[in-house]
């Protein structure tokens, strides 16, 4: 794979929404119609072939990609056999796709087995994407309806696997954004402290200074910055260099908005950053947060 023209090494895109598609609910696949238009459904039938998804990472000088799914029947379409899925699709190329899972603990009576069952199986990291999901990531506390969630936080922290976690809003009709406030991960810290937290679209835009309080409170907290504009980063992020360790690349695609795998990148190279932060933000971080 060739780098990057502008870049002596390959990017890592920590955020990408290569999902079963055919399970999508006719509301959410409007949202995806009107977003991309006419280009839809060459897009539905680019994901569903991995070796055309390896083209347009090669184009883009992208190394790795993390498949983000979760399970959101409800609101968007997607059942727990996304984990199988992303499991059989990351074996088209195993050292470049990096299998994201997810438990739904509204539908799942023991969350602890689940997640032990889901690393076997191959999952790599795991999304709670909460406004979809219809649930609070700190909902096993204080009497809370769904005390099981601890088991999963608990099994991930001792198995080494990253929760990815969703923060701020949704476009999509049925999610309910409630859920996503990242203050309710302060507890997921305090009791898990050793399990590594990342902040899916840092908090966008509601909720980028509770972000950033997050990550400054404990070292194992990072934020991925899919669907933020980079240009916009200076000003969400005014420490933008000094947490550039803390911050993941993503580009959210073939989510509403981004258009393809590389403008996101040639924003990034155009911030008055250090090579070594930009860097930081393109590829080391997250070496270290997937176990790279």
């Amino acid at each position: 794979m060739p780098p990057h023209p502008d870049l002596t090494y390959g990017v890592i895109d920590a955020h990408t929404h290569v999902n079963p598609f055919h399970m999508l609910n006719p509301g959410a696949e409007d949202v995806f119609r009107r977003q991309h238009g006419e280009r839809w459904p060459a897009i539905r039938q680019l994901v569903e072939e991995p070796t055309a998804v390896l083209k347009a990472m090669d184009d883009a000088g992208i190394e790795r990609i993390a498949l983000v799914n979760y399970v959101a029947p409800d609101v968007i379409g997607y059942t727990a056999e996304v984990n199988e899925w992303v499991v059989g699709y990351a074996k088209a190329a195993p050292d470049r796709f990096i299998p994201v899972g997810s438990i739904n603990p509204r539908f799942v009576a023991d969350c602890g087995s689940e997640t032990r069952r889901l690393v076997d199986l191959g999952i790599r990291a795991l999304k709670l994407h909460s406004a979809h999901e219809l649930v609070y990531p700190n909902a096993y506390r204080d009497g809370g309806e769904l005390p099981g969630m601890a088991a999963m936080y608990e099994q991930a922290q001792d198995l080494g696997v990253p929760f990815i976690f969703h923060t701020g809003t949704s476009i999509f009709p049925l999610a309910r954004v409630k859920y996503a406030e990242p203050l309710h991960l302060d507890d997921v810290l305090v009791d898990f402290p050793r399990l590594k937290v990342v902040m899916a679209h840092g908090g966008r835009p509601l909720w980028v200074q509770q972000c950033e309080f997050l990550l400054r409170r404990r070292p194992g907290v990072y934020i991925d910055l899919s669907s933020l504009p980079p240009r916009q980063l200076p000003r969400v992020f005014p420490r933008l260099e000094s947490m550039a360790d803390r911050l993941l690349y993503g580009s959210d695609w073939p989510a509403p908005g981004p258009t393809d795998l590389n403008s996101n990148i040639e924003a990034i190279l155009e911030l008055e950053l250090s090579d070594e932060a930009k860097r930081k933000i393109l590829r080391d971080t997250a070496l270290e947060v997937f176990n790279l």
